[in-house]
């Protein structure tokens, strides 16, 4: 599976390769950007999937969900890319640009709240495993096997309360945790590339 997603990458835009969404606008331009990087290894059961668990803080809309490593571009990324390797780099201690390599983008999203911002998934895959040094923006890691969200009652419909108001939203299950949201959209798209021909 893991290889057919290095031929995929191959059709796709480079990863590495620029174009005007990646270069950061003004301080006040209305599109902020961002970035997300699917890090995947390969296990004894299959190819696994990084998820995170970010930690409660006031001023994250996405405090506390299940998440993808990720954030918002710096003036110092040239590329979306960057931003990807960075943020990860940050929050997990695996660094991508030494331990792995960063196979291709997946198609850019917009929050559904409304939100300015433009995210850009990235798929990566890691050359070896590497331990995980989480910092203070990320309460908790943990790996998924791709089998496991492929499986038909993985996905399913949740409760969750935002701001205090209960949703009924489209998810997938792990366990304890409920993946919604813009990162469920992602995993979305990573399923559908996974249903290719390529990968039958």
């Amino acid at each position: 599976m893991l290889d057919a997603l290095g031929r995929w990458a191959r059709a796709r835009r480079p990863a590495d390769s620029a174009d005007p969404a990646d270069t950061p606008g003004p301080p006040d331009a209305p599109t902020a950007r961002a970035a997300v990087a699917l890090v995947l290894r390969r296990a004894a059961s299959g190819a696994e999937l990084l998820l995170i668990k970010r930690a409660e803080h006031e001023d994250d809309p996405w405090s506390g969900h299940v998440a993808l490593p990720g954030g918002r571009q710096e003036p110092r990324d040239a590329t979306l890319a960057e931003t990807a390797i960075r943020e990860t780099r940050e929050e997990t201690g695996i660094d991508l640009a030494r331990h792995g390599r960063v196979l291709g983008a997946l198609d850019d999203l917009e929050p559904r709240s409304g939100m300015s911002l433009l995210v850009r998934p990235f798929v990566a895959i890691l050359g070896h495993d590497v331990a995980l040094t989480l910092n203070d923006e990320v309460a908790a890691a943990f790996w998924v096997p791709l089998a496991t969200l492929v499986a038909p009652e993985s996905s399913t419909e949740s409760i969750v309360h935002v701001r205090g108001v209960a949703r009924r939203v489209r998810s997938f299950r792990h366990g304890e945790y409920v993946v919604w949201g813009m990162t469920e959209r992602v995993l979305r798209q990573l399923l559908a590339v996974l249903s290719l021909p390529t990968f039958q």
